[in-house]
């Protein structure tokens, strides 16, 4: 009977979590959306290309609101390194840009309160303006080539920062992609992390004590370095770290504490690391790593000192004690509609090939072709990056990228298997030739 109880709790604190996310989630998908369908990658790169500051505070600035999670902003930092992008303006973009996106802030304000949904982008923005910084003043120096090495073919635009594919010309082409990018593409670019955030933030709640944790990570230098330890090294997207933040919260961590988890855990994770130790160099790493840490702990401890100064009144979660009263029948009209979206964006593909009577199959190739394995493909953002960097490559006329299988194959004629290998590898991804 006590486990019953305990599940029938936790399922009703994971429904609570959803119900305070779920409308800010909805308004953030179509935000990001929005974004994919107007903001050209050719645009992107074109501005933050060129030597001094400037770049790097416009590479934050631009990078802040994009919907791009800790493993699909590698792609799009080689991409901008490969179009002419400083290391520097590389730095403060991959720092900045995994912190936030529209759809985590809408739903930082609503889980967290109004002003850490302010504080958390305004930490990002200057967190990646410190490390680009930084890496301008002492990481490597650039050499002539080292951050453009464009492939002959011109970039063609909309398969980088969130855009899967290239908006049709025409308003309602481009309506459509706001709708497929924002509640299909997205949500299922997220729907596993943020899924398990909401049902470990419904089990803290249900079966761990409040302020159990308190007397450990209740505030303090060493519960911001305890946060920051958990998460440079842990994949977690920006808006699935917000139900583990308020996790963290009802166990007794401070809200600064949680600010700096929500920094430290988007911002980095091991594959992250490697990949810019690979591709920027090892000072380079080195200052991508600190910065986040220097800009977790200090933005924590203020944090924690405005609400000491100011209350707790608009600094602290809204939904502290959520569990204590009903929700209301909208959060649960939000909820349903949640569900929803995120269920079609992972089953899309098979609700489509039943409807159509088909079933889905792979691409039978008796085209002169080259595949490739590449392994570390985790979201739309990655197959969409390899797939733009392929299309670029000489003799080739179409390309398939899987994200499911993790391949790509490469028709056309006159291919270089061993070029196209070094294409992607340059990505940061591991590859090798099939066939």
């Amino acid at each position: 009977m006590y486990i019953v109880n305990a599940l029938l709790n936790i399922a009703d604190e994971t429904w609570s979590v959803a119900g305070q996310m779920a409308p800010y989630l909805l308004f953030g998908f179509f935000a990001a959306g929005l974004l994919s369908a107007f903001v050209s990658p050719e645009w992107l790169e074109r501005h933050l290309g060129g030597p001094g500051f400037l770049p790097v505070f416009k590479s934050v600035m631009l990078g802040v609101p994009l919907p791009l999670c800790s493993c699909g902003v590698i792609a799009v930092t080689a991409s901008l390194r490969q179009h002419g992008a400083s290391r520097a303006a590389a730095t403060g973009f991959l720092i900045a840009t995994p912190q936030t996106g529209v759809d985590s802030i809408a739903a930082t304000w609503g889980m967290l309160g109004p002003v850490l949904g302010i504080f958390r982008p305004v930490v990002a923005l200057l967190s990646g303006l410190l490390g680009g910084l930084l890496v301008s003043l002492f990481g490597e120096p650039e050499t002539t080539g080292d951050a453009n090495s464009a492939h002959s073919k011109p970039s063609p635009a909309g398969a980088c920062c969130g855009m899967e594919d290239k908006p049709g010309e025409g308003f309602w082409a481009r309506t459509r992609h706001v709708f497929h990018y924002g509640f299909v593409t997205l949500p299922r670019d997220i729907a596993r992390p943020l899924v398990v955030g909401m049902i470990l933030a419904g089990m803290i709640s249900a079966l761990v004590p409040t302020d159990a944790l308190a007397p450990y990570i209740g505030g303090g230098i060493l519960a911001m370095l305890a946060m920051i330890a958990i998460g440079i090294p842990l994949y977690v997207c920006a808006t699935a770290s917000i139900p583990l933040a308020v996790g963290f919260i009802h166990m007794g961590a401070s809200p600064g504490a949680a600010l700096a988890f929500l920094i430290a855990g988007p911002a980095t994770n091991a594959a992250t690391i490697a990949t810019v130790w690979k591709t920027m160099g090892r000072r380079t790493t080195i200052l991508y790593v600190l910065s986040v840490a220097i800009s977790a702990l200090v933005a924590g401890l203020a944090y924690d000192a405005l609400v000491s100064i100011m209350g707790h009144s608009g600094f602290t979660m809204a939904t502290h004690n959520h569990h204590e009263h009903e929700m209301g029948g909208a959060n649960s009209v939000f909820t349903v509609l949640l569900l929803a979206v995120v269920l079609y964006s992972v089953l899309e593909t098979r609700i489509l090939g039943w409807v159509r009577g088909l079933r889905p199959a792979p691409v039978v190739v008796d085209l002169p072709h080259v595949t490739l394995s590449v392994k570390g493909m985790t979201c739309s953002h990655c197959a969409a990056r390899v797939r733009r960097e392929l299309e670029q490559a000489a003799g080739t006329d179409n390309v398939d990228v899987d994200l499911a299988r993790g391949s790509a194959t490469i028709i056309g004629t006159g291919l270089d298997g061993e070029a196209l290998r070094k294409v992607v590898a340059g990505l940061g991804y591991n590859v090798c030739v099939l066939d």
